[in-house]
Order: structure tokens, then sequence, then C-alpha cells
């Protein structure tokens, strides 16, 4: 997911988002840790994505002040 796609969402839409990736990440971890995850990079991806997620969040927390 790219910063273009996340600013055309509402800010409901990406704390929807967040949480999906917090839950992913939890599963992943979970699966690291029990030797199942075959793609290690996934994770770096999920944490990049959401903290994509929350710059947006607070573009847009400061735009609306």
């Amino acid at each position: 997911m790219n910063a273009q796609e996340l600013r055309a969402k509402t800010p409901d839409e990406l704390r929807n988002e967040l949480a999906n990736l917090k839950k992913e990440a939890f599963n992943l971890r979970f699966q690291q840790a029990t030797g199942q995850l075959e793609n290690t990079a996934q994770m770096r991806k999920v944490r990049r994505d959401a903290a994509r997620v929350k710059t947006i969040l607070n573009e847009k927390a400061n735009t609306a002040e």
C-alpha cells in the first residue's frame, strides 16, 4: 500500500486499517516464535505499513486543527 492510497481514505478507515495491521503483526510474531514463519520480510513490511498509516493519521489530525 502506498501513501496516496492511504491519503484517499477517511480517518475511520485508516484506524481500521491500523487495527488490522496490528493483528497481522501479532500473528506474524506468533508464527516466528513457533518457527512457522517462512517469509521474515513480511514482518518488516507490516511494521512499515503500520507506521505509514500512523503518519497519515497524524497529518490528517494536524490539518484539521
